[in-house]
């Protein structure tokens, strides 16, 4: 299994959003599998479970529809998202599965840094002591996956205030640096990588930048 790894930087959530439906639409049976990393200006999105949003703004922040599972969240500055684009029908990787391996890959990184988490039964993502440090939402198109996960890190959080994250009043979110405050995003996506490659047993994977049509 061989993958493309892409770094984006920062850079704005509409933007991410169509490449990577223009990706997957388009992407063949050889297609390699990619992994973007990026951070977003600030943006709620709600995905397709989510019914009752009908504002463009929210404190002044753009709020868009995504083709996601899940309800509404956060995207901003300081907090890493990463796309996950896989075949699963390729690589025979069922999709509850797949979920396991990402909240496996997200605990382990996490670990890395002397922070320990865990997962609810009950609810997808990764917690710390019952407050949640990462967000996961996908859909799968013809086998393959897109969207991801978000994993705070060193972020304004008051804009979760404005919401119920993924659709529950009772979450509290956290972050990365209130438990290691030691910890860089640049830091934490090297050790992503590995940790991602590792997982998913990935002999081989590069680096590249996007390419723009």
């Amino acid at each position: 299994m061989h993958i493309i790894i892409r770094d984006l930087g920062l850079c704005s959530w509409l933007e991410v959003s169509e490449n990577m439906n223009h990706f997957t639409k388009h992407r063949k049976d050889g297609t390699f599998d990619e992994l973007w990393l990026v951070e977003h200006y600030p943006v709620y999105t709600h995905g397709l479970s989510e019914k009752k949003i009908k504002l463009k703004y929210i404190q002044e922040i753009p709020v868009f529809f995504s083709n996601r599972g899940g309800k509404i969240t956060y995207h901003g500055p300081g907090q890493l998202v990463i796309y996950i684009l896989l075949n699963l029908k390729r690589n025979h990787i069922k999709f509850r599965n797949f979920i396991h391996i990402i909240e496996k890959i997200i605990i382990q990184v996490l670990l890395f840094f002397s922070i320990t988490a865990h997962i609810k039964k009950d609810q997808p993502g990764v917690y710390i002591n019952n407050q949640k440090i990462c967000s996961l939402g996908f859909r799968i198109i013809k086998g393959c996956s897109l969207h991801g996960a978000s994993l705070n890190i060193n972020m304004d959080l008051t804009p979760f205030k404005y919401i119920n994250p993924c659709g529950r009043k009772d979450i509290i979110m956290t972050q990365v640096c209130h438990h290691n405050k030691h910890v860089t995003i640049n830091i934490v996506k090297e050790v992503l990588i590995k940790i991602f490659c590792k997982n998913f047993k990935i002999k081989k994977y590069c680096k590249k930048k996007m390419e723009h049509d």
